[in-house]
């Protein structure tokens, strides 16, 4: 493998990483749609004040799931990208699938977003909270766990408050900012 960009991986660099990994092509789709989701609303957000990492953002977006067909993936990507140098992207993907968000926390974090944006995001499309929420509830059920259904609903309960946090800074709906994703194109670029 060529040497990978320092302090974030560029694109081009996540995708030997793929290949490398192994992940496959709809995974891929789904990673460069969150890294996409996650970098628009930190751009607005950042128009509005804050300084969110739009490299750190991207690289960890489109990094998050490389290894979604291991059980716990999360984990496991984070140890082989810290082992790679990259340990703040590492840390924003070791917490992705088990992340829970201080309600009374002023601060949005690159963390946030990206866990934001995977709760938004169903594979390549952005479809928003609710219909993600089905879904993933429709899933454990379907995989004898409907136990998760009311820890997947709290869940979804704090992502709902800090979507009405981000759009009350932004003035505008997470909807306004995605119809952007449909002109970006399909590479998942996020220059």
């Amino acid at each position: 493998m060529k040497e990978l960009t320092k302090p974030y991986p560029l694109y081009e660099d996540c995708c030997c990483l793929w290949r490398a990994c192994g992940t496959p092509d709809h995974v891929i789709r789904h990673c460069q749609a969150v890294s996409r989701t996650a970098v628009l609303i930190a751009q607005e957000l950042n128009r509005n004040g804050f300084r969110l990492n739009l490299p750190l953002l991207a690289a960890a977006g489109w990094l998050h799931d490389m290894l979604r067909l291991q059980e716990d993936h999360g984990l496991r990507a984070a140890e082989l990208l810290k082992s790679l140098g990259y340990e703040e992207i590492a840390a924003l993907i070791a917490v992705h699938m088990s992340y829970q968000r201080d309600p009374q926390s002023d601060a949005i974090t690159e963390t946030d977003l990206l866990c934001f944006a995977d709760r938004v995001v169903r594979e390549d499309r952005f479809v928003g909270l609710k219909l993600r929420m089905e879904y993933i509830i429709d899933k454990s059920i379907r995989l004898s766990h409907p136990e998760a259904e009311p820890r997947i609903r709290k869940s979804f309960q704090q992502a709902e408050e800090f979507q009405k946090k981000i759009e009350a800074i932004i003035g505008k709906s997470i909807r306004e900012i995605e119809h952007i994703t449909d002109e970006l194109g399909k590479t998942g670029e996020n220059r």
